[in-house]
């Protein structure tokens, strides 16, 4: 595989530069941390170094040193490839990287016998974390750590973890969204399909280039990262840290990501949005959109989809998602009022002084298009 003889040398080359960057500056300190920062979730505390993206304040979403709005054409594997190596591929790396995501699609079948097994209710984020953690089974690192593979060499064993997982979750989501919403057998991966393809393809969906193919290939893009001080990804680094597998440590992060202050946040927007139309018959006026925001917060709730903990600017995944939205489905009722919301919302929540951002974030505006 390309892929592993490039992580060779960036191995060799981030291990270089971190042991001159602690060799000169190992004793400077990055952080004085208050008593309100302890109590508060460690906001605004540096406390964690991340080279995969950056959310600057002002800017949004840098994947790599990339803007967000620079890679929305690309597909997903070209942005986990970025991710793993800091380069986007080449035509050859990309179709080697391809095949070896291929190859790696097909889910155990005791995988599919615990999610069947299990609550008709269950929610989506409940047995995707379960499917994750009864995988580990399948672990290289795990099994290779037994073995006593030097530390030196534990980069090679969690890498070929990374690859086996990411290429099999559109099969695992898939069969989940089918089984959950008990949408009929489950269809089996398509290896000469990309990796978008064969997620709509599994879903049950037609596979043409069509609007909800993009919309996936869209959501998949612009959901790859985001720092890694948020809940899931923290939860991942600190897991993982005892050398528990990414297996263990993925299924923990799922777990986090299912509160609603972090990945739930899309499913309570949009239940927002539609008890919002529920209670008007229909796409709402600005001005009653006006009356029901403050009436929620007057009530003490808090608009969903809006406000960051660190972005001072719109969430430049909101623009790529609204922009999506305009494109493809302006006239769509849900979609409608998210675009009322936008021109109303922000106005209301600058005339409150306590809020630093009055801007929407991407969990605005994604529920509508998925709920379309």
């Amino acid at each position: 595989m390309l892929i592993v003889a490039k992580m060779e040398g960036k191995i060799d080359q981030w291990r270089s530069e971190l042991s001159q960057l602690l060799k000169e500056h190992g004793e400077k300190v990055v952080s004085q941390v208050t008593l309100s920062q302890v109590y508060g979730g460690m906001r605004g505390v540096t406390s964690l170094s991340c080279d995969t993206s950056e959310v600057p304040k002002e800017k949004g979403l840098i994947i790599r040193g990339i803007p967000l709005a620079d890679l929305t054409e690309k597909l997903p594997i070209e942005i986990f490839f970025l991710l793993l190596t800091g380069e986007l591929p080449t035509p050859d790396e990309l179709k080697d990287f391809s095949m070896s995501l291929k190859i790696r699609k097909f889910v155990p079948h005791y995988v599919w016998d615990v999610l069947k097994s299990m609550p008709k209710d269950s929610h989506p984020m409940t047995m995707l974390s379960m499917a994750l953690l009864v995988m580990q089974r399948e672990s290289h690192f795990a099994r290779r750590y037994a073995q006593g593979v030097s530390k030196s060499e534990h980069w090679r064993c969690m890498l070929e973890d990374a690859l086996d997982i990411v290429a099999k979750l559109p099969a695992i989501a898939a069969a989940i969204y089918r089984i959950r919403f008990e949408k009929g057998e489950l269809i089996q991966p398509d290896p000469d399909m990309n990796f978008t393809q064969d997620f709509v393809h599994m879903m049950g969906y037609e596979v043409a280039d069509n609007d909800f193919y993009h919309l996936m290939r869209l959501f998949l893009l612009a959901h790859s990262d985001h720092e890694g001080g948020n809940v899931s990804a923290f939860t991942n680094l600190v897991v993982n840290s005892a050398l528990s597998d990414l297996y263990y440590s993925l299924s923990a992060g799922f777990n986090g990501l299912a509160g609603p202050l972090h990945g739930l946040a899309n499913q309570e927007a949009v239940k927002w949005i539609l008890d919002l139309m529920a209670h008007y018959g229909g796409t709402p006026s600005k001005e009653q959109i006006q009356d029901f925001v403050n009436e929620s917060l007057a009530s003490g709730k808090v608009i969903p989809g809006y406000g960051h903990a660190v972005l001072r600017v719109v969430d430049p995944r909101f623009t790529a998602f609204y922009n999506f939205g305009l494109t493809h489905c302006p006239d769509d009722p849900v979609f409608k009022t998210v675009q009322h919301i936008f021109e109303v919302v922000p106005e209301v929540l600058k005339k409150i002084e306590k809020i630093q951002n009055p801007w929407p974030n991407v969990d605005a505006v994604t529920g509508s298009l998925l709920y379309g």
